[in-house]
């Protein structure tokens, strides 16, 4: 059991869920695997896969790192030793594997060819060479974290359309002001292994405002998937979600300090379950309760 958890833990299974709600958005909105249980439980277990899989490589490629970082040393399983990173490079390769295999039999390969991009683009590409490089990473690297509604409509359709791009794009901007504002309470571990993050090339005052701006470029987004078919229970839950958002990152351009926002990050995690939990809710509701939708 200690190791299924310490294998678990390779694939990030916070980030992985976050995929697998926003997938599961995808599919709900999309509608033609409601009737196909199976198949939609199979999608997302390869998504799971393919999530995990760049989790896996991420975290091997990142374990000298890790291992010089207060909030992974202990925690993750190769600096702490608990898994050998041969072990855990042949987990990622094989998850990865059977994922991309899922979509291509199952499904089709155009999604299968997706989500073997997402892995090679997060694991390589955003590990490899963003993250050491530029304080951008994380807003060029963020598109792999977004691309669970792109793969899941994939699969379901074998084509693409405007709302699982509306729910790529809330994911992609979400992703900075979330991950900055762990950032800005971790900088000084950033420092030590002399990675380029936002807070400590430009400071805390730069942070905070691209952290608004993203913010404010979010909300807009998720405000604007009613024009494919997200009916009123989906828009007002959105503006409540997107104005605590807003509130909680005035308070921390207010009060610049760690707790402000460990407070935000967390609700940035909240933020986008909700959210797509909501669209999800608001896909099956039955149209004359939201007075004619779709």
């Amino acid at each position: 059991m200690h190791m299924l958890r310490a294998y678990l833990s390779l694939t990030k299974p916070t980030i992985a869920l976050l995929v697998l709600i926003t997938g599961s958005a995808a599919l709900v909105m999309e509608g033609t695997m409601s009737g196909r249980p199976a198949d939609f439980v199979l999608c997302l277990f390869a998504l799971f896969l393919t999530a995990g899989s760049a989790a896996a490589f991420n975290q091997y490629f990142e374990r000298e790192i890790d291992a010089q970082m207060t909030r992974t040393a202990k925690k993750r399983p190769l600096p702490n030793g608990t898994i050998r990173p041969l072990h855990a490079l042949l987990f990622a390769i094989a998850i990865g594997t059977l994922g991309c295999a899922i979509f291509w039999v199952r499904f089709n390969p155009f999604s299968s060819l997706l989500a073997l991009g997402t892995i090679g683009f997060y694991s390589f590409f955003y590990t490899l060479w963003l993250k050491p490089r530029t304080y951008l990473n994380i807003v060029i690297g963020g598109a792999a974290g977004a691309m669970g509604p792109l793969i899941a409509w994939a699969a379901a359709t074998n084509s693409l359309a405007a709302a699982p791009f509306l729910m790529f794009m809330i994911i992609f901007f979400w992703t900075p002001p979330h991950f900055w504002a762990l950032a800005f309470c971790l900088k000084e571990d950033y420092k030590t292994v002399q990675y380029p993050m936002l807070p400590v090339v430009k400071g805390d005052r730069e942070t905070l405002r691209q952290i608004m701006v993203y913010t404010l470029i979010t909300v807009a987004v998720t405000l604007m998937l009613p024009l494919v078919g997200a009916g009123w229970f989906y828009t007002i839950l959105a503006a409540l979600l997107g104005a605590v958002f807003v509130h909680l990152v005035v308070k921390v351009c207010r009060v610049p300090e760690p707790r402000q926002s460990w407070k935000l990050f967390g609700y940035s995690i909240v933020y986008l379950l909700v959210l797509f939990v909501g669209l999800m809710i608001d896909a099956v509701i039955p149209a004359g309760l939201l007075g004619g939708k779709g």
